[in-house]
């Protein structure tokens, strides 16, 4: 029975996540930590950062990570199998109703409309994201850098993730009283 709720809690998950894997963080929570009571908030915040760093799509590093935390290699196969289901049977769909159809006025007012609520979910996402991560002036301080390296210098990406660690480690060890008194 835990192998078909994995599997239904992320299709449901996978079914109404629309703009990728931030886009998902309010239904992660809803149905992960509200509902199933599977994870607390701070393991979801380290779970998308682990989703983040490892190559696939957030979505399904994050589906296969909960599977696997709950019930092994199968619970891990359920939870990613449910969460790519679903776009699989709409793209299909889709493609076989209405694919002649995409430049047509009504299909593109609808597509704005949800690409302007993919942003709104996505910037909620970031805000929760934030709250969680900067928590004190030297996460802010590393926060502030990342944002200039990211938006003046165009960084990229994985330099700016290295960089970031770098940086932690380097409080770590240059200030590490200031760090474990964070930290208790």
């Amino acid at each position: 029975m835990i192998y078909f709720e994995l599997f239904y809690s992320f299709f449901k998950i996978g079914l109404f996540t629309f703009g990728g894997g931030y886009a998902m963080v309010p239904l992660l929570e809803k149905e992960l930590i509200d509902n199933k009571k599977w994870l607390t908030a701070d393991e979801l915040l380290e779970i998308m950062s682990i989703a983040q760093m490892t190559p696939g799509t957030i979505a399904i590093n994050a589906a296969t990570f909960v599977g696997y935390r709950e019930k092994g290699f199968l619970g891990g196969l359920m939870t990613t199998a449910g969460v790519i289901a679903p776009s699989y049977l709409v793209i299909t769909i889709i493609y076989h109703l209405f694919s002649h159809s995409f430049e047509h006025p009504i299909a593109q007012k609808a597509f704005m409309g949800a690409r302007a609520c993919i942003v709104a979910l996505i910037g909620h996402s970031v805000w929760k994201m934030f709250k969680g991560s900067v928590t004190d002036k030297y996460g802010l301080g590393i926060f502030l850098i990342a944002c200039i390296l990211l938006f003046a210098f165009h960084l990229h990406p994985i330099l700016l993730i290295i960089v970031g660690a770098l940086m932690g480690l380097g409080l770590y060890v240059f200030f590490p009283k200031h760090i474990k008194d964070l930290l208790k």
